[in-house]
């Protein structure tokens, strides 16, 4: 019986088995099956070393060119983790061909590479496919998690998509959806969506630890940038990418909703601000200072057209270094179409000098000035316009100029800072600008951070040849520990701005010298329109009581963005208006040295 069982059991299966095989395929199997063996066919790219893969950004103020871009921030990002490999074109800026093209002359640090033209957004796609692992989806319906997608993207080796560019490419390209935030992000926790989204990224991946404690970015979400095809916070993405970023959007004002979140309850985006800076302070442990590279949306956090706000562009912009610079955080200033960071961020660093000029003895009865060539402390006027517009005006080295650079820039552009060192007169001298290694409220660093934030700077102001803090701005007064601080890598100079948005006193330290190192004024009220000779030369003497006293008189003035020959051009109309006046202009060494021998009464 039981063999008689067994046969028959035997039979059922095997007729089960022939039914199974010879019935009709499901037409959606079918098409599946299809698909899978058409993705089979994409094989990836290979990617030859030592070769630089130049990509050209599609045009046009759309939401596919931003998306594009923004697929185009990843694949590069991570491409140029380990070497330089992916470098992007725009005709947005004809900086991206030209950086290139100054680079790759001989003997400088990209004529070593070939360059392959990469002719559409499908090849990039075959070259990063070599090390994609995956892509994730955001929301156009919370614009807060295009940023959230970013950080997550670093972190995975992933590619972001729109839904738009999911459904063209993520099959194509057989990319597992390695997460899919539509949908996800309601507002149930806090009552924001766009709260929710960035408290969700806090917890998993700065609280964990997956993100860099060295770096984060602020960087505009896609609240009205995406409908306009406006690309600016998008093409600087690749840096994030490959550092590994937590990127974000948030307001540092408590006491308004932001524009592009006005039902959120008043102060939310602070205390979701609060809870990130917190835990990036928790996860460097101490251990180092951190960049926030970006710069706030003006649209949606200050007083613009459209939209009544309590506070202006200027005390926002103090109000988010003010916030940042308690959690050991310096600012970046990165505005806008600050191209392929991920690139130039690998050029060769070694040690500049800059030499230091001998240093004489002050006269009685002079007027002595010095002047900052400021607001260069961000890497978009470094990358946009000070080498070409400014740096090559024709009269530079006719007077002695200190130019605000700021050291830590380096990590970013280490190669633009070096050109503008290696092609400097005996008349170009350089300090660190707002305010020293990053734009800092020193005031503000805590206690126990202060020998960190020492050791920071000595790192940055040592590589730099520098010693001199021409524009430390601050809230308050420098308190004795912070100058303490500043003595130790700024011993020749320290200039500072001071001023006080949250309604103290704005008083500036009495002239004096701390611990060896000259403290003064920086004279700020004429750098609006440098450009114009009467108007700065006025402000100027505005500055220069009559006076009977021989003593020397000294003035430090801060200039922005203009050119070398507008400088000259004010100084020389200066003297014209005050011939009494013996006026000199000095290099910031022996400016600030004649200042010290002065104030010592030597």
């Amino acid at each position: 019986m039981k063999t008689s069982r067994l046969i028959q059991i035997l039979l059922l299966i095997c007729t089960s088995v022939a039914f199974t095989n010879c019935k009709e395929k499901d037409p959606i199997e079918e098409e599946e099956e299809k698909k899978e063996q058409e993705l089979v066919k994409i094989d990836p790219t290979p990617i030859k070393d030592n070769t630089l893969y130049v990509y050209t950004l599609k045009t046009g103020a759309t939401s596919s060119a931003y998306d594009e871009a923004m697929a185009v921030a990843c694949i590069q990002g991570i491409l140029n983790r380990d070497a330089p490999r992916i470098y992007v074109y725009s005709s947005v800026t004809n900086k991206t061909t030209f950086w290139l093209s100054e680079f790759s002359k001989e003997g400088r640090w990209m004529s070593g590479f070939a360059k392959e033209e990469v002719t559409s957004f499908d090849a990039l796609m075959k070259l990063g496919l070599n090390k994609l692992k995956g892509c994730i989806i955001w929301d156009p319906d919370v614009p807060a998690t295009l940023n959230v997608a970013t950080t997550m993207a670093g972190i995975e080796d992933a590619v972001v998509f729109s839904p738009t560019f999911a459904e063209k490419y993520q099959e194509k390209y057989g990319l597992k959806i390695i997460k899919d935030f539509r949908g996800v992000f309601t507002g149930s926790e806090t009552g924001s969506a766009k709260n929710d989204a960035y408290r969700w990224a806090i917890k998993e991946f700065m609280d964990k630890g997956l993100c860099s404690s060295k770096r984060m970015c602020l960087y505009e979400d896609s609240w009205i940038t995406r409908a306009t095809g406006s690309t600016e916070y998008i093409v600087t993405r690749d840096w994030a990418i490959k550092d590994k970023c937590f990127v974000y959007d948030l307001s540092p004002w408590g006491d308004e909703a932001p524009k592009d979140d006005k039902d959120q309850r008043v102060g939310l985006d602070l205390e979701t601000y609060k809870q990130l800076l917190s835990s990036l302070l928790k996860q460097s442990a101490g251990n180092h200072m951190a960049e926030v590279a970006g710069f706030f949306s003006f649209k949606k956090y200050s007083n613009q057209t459209g939209y009544s706000s309590k506070h202006e562009a200027v005390p926002t912009e103090w109000e988010n270094v003010y916030l940042i610079s308690r959690y050991n955080c310096y600012q970046n200033t990165v505005a806008s179409n600050c191209f392929n960071q991920s690139v130039h961020s690998q050029a060769p660093q070694k040690n500049m000098t800059q030499g230091r000029p001998t240093l004489g003895k002050p006269e009685q009865n002079k007027v002595y000035i010095c002047i900052l060539m400021a607001d260069y402390d961000s890497t978009t006027p470094l990358y946009e316009f000070m080498y070409n517009n400014i740096w090559n005006d024709e009269k530079r080295g006719e007077i002695p100029l200190i130019w605000g650079i700021n050291p830590n820039l380096c990590e970013t552009y280490p190669d633009i800072m070096q050109l503008i060192y290696e092609t400097r007169t005996e008349n170009d001298w350089f300090g660190a600008d707002a305010s020293c290694a990053g734009y800092f409220n020193p005031c503000r660093i805590q206690t126990q951070y202060l020998p960190l934030f020492i050791e920071h700077n000595k790192k940055f102001y040592n590589q730099w040849d520098m010693s001199i803090s021409p524009m430390v701005l601050d809230q308050q007064q420098p308190t004795s520990d912070v100058k303490d601080a500043f003595a130790e890598f700024s011993p020749d100079g320290y200039a500072t701005i001071i001023y006080n948005f949250h309604g103290g006193e704005s008083s500036l330290p009495k002239n004096q010298v701390w611990n060896g190192m000259p403290i003064m004024e920086l004279i700020n009220d004429v750098c609006n329109d440098g450009s114009n000779a009467e108007v700065t030369a006025q402000a100027m003497s505005k500055h220069m009581p009559e006076t009977s006293d021989p003593t020397p008189r000294f003035y430090f003035f801060r200039i922005i963005w203009v050119g070398p020959s507008k400088v000259i051009n004010s100084i020389n109309r200066l003297k014209e208006l005050r011939p009494e006046l013996d006026i000199e202009v000095l290099d910031p060494y022996n400016f600030f040295h004649y200042y010290k021998t002065t104030l010592n009464g030597e």
